[in-house]
């Protein structure tokens, strides 16, 4: 708790003022629930409440491409980010093999799939086409703000730049995950690049509270 009270106060100086958290859900990793998910935010909620922490906090989660995954989206139980979209990732090795098929079924189940990281798929980098024909399933992207600041390294923060400079980055993500990401996120001016770039999550803010 008290790490994740550290972090919601580094991105609170930064003026955000809404967070959504997606925990990984990678079942032979990271086993996590819904019920899981959901009762730890009740208390960070509560621990935000007691330390007068002015942020609004919910909790979705992000989901690996695999047969688990594919389970759940057939049982309709998966955490939703605001208007039904579903934050997913797929390996950093090659791409899932059933990702086209598996964009159609969470379209016609109702879902709006969201791309997460585009840029750390560096198996595309040299075929930008695949992202284009993602984006054709009805799947958004999502770009994580430390890639764009070179955190990761060269040839991500250049994809990155290239996705941005397409018009394809739907939404932005921090990938806050431990204190140096927040300490890198202060660190870096990303104003420049994000300058006249318009994204979907902005519209979130005006979100009620659940």
């Amino acid at each position: 708790m008290e790490t994740s009270l550290q972090l919601i106060r580094a991105l609170r100086e930064m003026g955000y003022q809404r967070l959504i958290t997606t925990p990984h859900i990678y079942w032979e990793h990271y086993p996590n629930t819904p019920e899981i998910i959901t009762n730890k935010l009740a208390e960070v909620r509560a621990a935000l409440l007691a330390a007068d922490i002015p942020v609004q906090l919910d909790a979705a989660a992000e989901y690996f491409l695999d047969e688990h995954f594919e389970t759940q989206l057939a049982a309709e139980t998966l955490l939703t980010l605001p208007e039904r979209h579903v934050l997913v990732e797929m390996s950093f090795l090659g791409p899932y093999p059933k990702l086209h098929a598996t964009m159609f079924q969470m379209r016609s189940s109702g879902y709006r799939p969201i791309l997460a990281h585009p840029e750390r798929y560096l198996y595309y980098a040299s075929d930008l086409g695949q992202f284009e024909q993602i984006r054709d399933y009805g799947c958004a992207l999502q770009v994580n703000l430390l890639s764009l600041s070179g955190y990761y390294g060269k040839p991500e923060k250049s994809l990155g730049l290239k996705l941005l400079e397409k018009g394809w980055v739907d939404f932005l993500g921090t990938d806050l995950h431990h204190s140096r990401h927040a300490t890198h996120l202060q660190a870096n001016e990303l104003d420049r690049i994000l300058d006249g770039h318009v994204f979907k999550n902005r519209n979130w803010m005006t979100q009620p509270h659940p």
